[in-house]
């Protein structure tokens, strides 16, 4: 009797294992209409795709149980993956390129505007004033607003060493004008222009322009420029390609539940969080010089008001230049006496006109236009969008697992975590669902604090050349501003010494760098099987024979031995 029951025994034992063994007929049978159609639905063939769900060993990215997906499927989800992630990023640049591009051209227009009207107001006056001291000098007057525009605009020119040129070329042409009767050959004007500094022939309208002038382009221009820059970080940080750790994680993320036959399952908040961190991590160490850069621009427009400011100057250039005019004019007695006295006197032009044949002319007096309010409307909208835009980039990942990754939401019972779905409290699959349950950590931002990131392999020993010189442009620029700020001409910044980046990544301490060879040669992650809320009963039939060996006729053949052996008779 105890013979028969120990054989009954071990059979039931080995019929059970050689079920698991097998797998489930059911489970394998079980259909992939759902995922037939969203497959088809994004434009790949359907000749391929299993009707039912067959054994995964093949799949490379997936968990290998039963699955939906050939190996091709995963490799074209895996593509597709990639490539939605890719446009994604451009499209959050694009959105955020847009706006810097529409403030530059909002404030790049107004200060050309207030330039060009500073100029059309001194062609309708000078003329009918000034006379021929205008008209004969008229291109002197165009020159400088040239010079002044290259100068807005980047060119590589020392504004006071340009407004000093103009005035010395100037006071060159008006003293021949004035003294039309007198032979005045260029060794007497040289005489005069190393005088000029101690006569002040124009007054104070040389001073005053330049030092209100310096602040008020310079300020105008660096703002303008750091919006450029702030652009073109953007657009080339956009077009950094993902790397492969990351191009698994994205499918594993997005669309391994179709391959485990649940499409319709949603990825968790925290891990869709952790995989973008890693994937991005590179991008977050542009935050610290970003946050910087927008800083000073929403700092200088502090300049842009007062007399010095780019309102008042850059509109208001005419108005010094008919002052100078008008100096000029008034000192003209006491000036010439000066010149003689100590360059000697001139010899007569025999050719020239007579005292009776001298033009009296006029004084001009201008008034300054008032501010259209344009500007400070430009200010306003300028400082709020760049505030709202500071933490562009380490918001990146929380904003794209919300708008494009259909992440789940926080209330949401049961959601995808990469390994498989949930179980209700008492361990086996039902409807009583647990809140969401992705166990580990959310990372930090940035390279450096993605060392242990579960779910993407980051080498935090690598970081993204494109980007660091991104952080650098980004230095560079900001140094101008907190120059421009100052009222310093700085267009060329020495930034050799900050050669290592951003500080927010660019090196890699050894105790480090060592934890991260020590994790390489370890398994990349332990599998969370207790991480997945909220399985229905046949998703918890398919973990059950997911989790069962496959077939193998070894072990059927050790089992069968088993029991012909405890059948056999023991002899005492």
């Amino acid at each position: 009797m105890e013979l028969r029951a120990r054989g009954w025994w071990l059979l039931c034992a080995a019929a059970a294992l050689a079920a698991c063994a097998r797998g489930d007929p059911a489970s394998k049978s079980r259909s992939c209409g759902e995922v037939r159609q969203i497959y088809g639905a994004k434009g790949f063939s359907l000749s391929d795709v299993p009707q039912a769900e067959i054994s995964g060993e093949h799949l490379r990215i997936c968990p290998q149980g039963y699955t939906c997906c050939t190996s091709e499927m995963e490799e074209n989800l895996a593509n597709r993956s990639r490539a939605e992630l890719e446009t994604a990023l451009l499209d959050s640049g694009r959105a955020l390129q847009a706006m810097l591009t529409t403030q530059l051209r909002g404030f790049d227009d107004h200060f050309q505007r207030l330039l060009n009207d500073s100029e059309r107001a001194l062609q309708e006056a000078f003329p009918g004033t000034f006379g021929e001291l205008y008209t004969q000098s008229a291109k002197a007057f165009r020159d400088l607003y040239t010079e002044l525009r290259r100068y807005y605009r980047g060119a590589n020119l020392h504004l006071e060493e340009t407004l000093a040129e103009f005035w010395a070329r100037l006071l060159e042409r008006l003293f021949r004008q004035l003294h039309p009767q007198l032979l005045l050959p260029d060794e007497y004007l040289d005489c005069l222009g190393k005088q000029a500094e101690a006569l002040r022939p124009f007054g104070e309208a040389p001073r005053e322009l330049r030092l209100r002038a310096t602040r008020a382009f310079v300020a105008a221009r660096s703002f303008v420029q750091g919006l450029g820059v702030a652009s073109d970080v953007v657009r080339k940080v956009a077009q950094v390609p993902l790397g492969p750790e990351c191009s698994r994680a994205v499918m594993k993320l997005v669309y391994c539940a179709h391959c485990l036959g649940v499409p319709g399952a949603r990825p968790c908040p925290d891990y869709c969080r952790n995989v973008l961190k890693g994937c991005l991590a590179n991008q977050a160490d542009l935050d610290a010089e970003w946050r910087n850069l927008l800083d000073s621009m929403v700092l200088i427009t502090d300049k842009f008001w007062g007399p010095s400011g780019a309102e008042s100057v850059i509109g208001s250039v005419h108005l010094w230049l008919a002052e100078a005019i008008n100096a000029l004019q008034d000192n003209k007695d006491t000036l010439t006496a000066k010149v003689i006295q100590g360059c000697g006197n001139p010899k007569v032009n025999p050719q020239g006109p007579g005292p009776e044949e001298k033009r009296r002319r006029g004084k001009l007096a201008l008034q300054e236009k008032p501010p259209t309010g344009t500007l400070e409307k430009l200010v306003s909208e300028a400082k709020t969008q760049l505030r709202d835009a500071q933490d562009f980039w380490i918001s990146l990942p929380g904003t794209l697992c919300s708008e494009k990754m259909a992440m789940s939401a926080a209330s949401d019972d049961r959601c995808w975590n990469g390994m498989a779905k949930g179980r209700d409290r008492d361990g086996d699959p039902g409807p009583a669902l647990l809140a969401p349950r992705y166990l580990p950590e959310v990372m930090g931002d940035g390279l450096a604090n993605q060392i242990n990131n579960p779910e993407v392999e980051v080498d935090i020993t690598k970081p993204d050349m494109t980007i660091r010189q991104q952080i650098m442009q980004l230095k560079i620029m900001t140094n101008r501003l907190r120059s421009a700020y100052n009222g310093d001409d700085v267009d060329f910044q020495d930034a050799s010494d900050d050669g290592s980046g951003s500080g927010s990544g660019g090196g890699c301490p050894d105790d480090v760098c060592g934890r991260r060879v020590n994790k390489k040669s370890s398994s990349s992650r332990t599998t969370l099987t207790h991480a997945l809320p909220g399985l229905s009963e046949r998703e918890g039939q398919k973990s059950s024979a997911a989790s069962c060996p496959q077939p193998r006729p070894s072990l059927l053949l050790l089992l069968l031995t088993l029991v012909l052996s405890a059948a056999r008779p023991r002899w005492r």
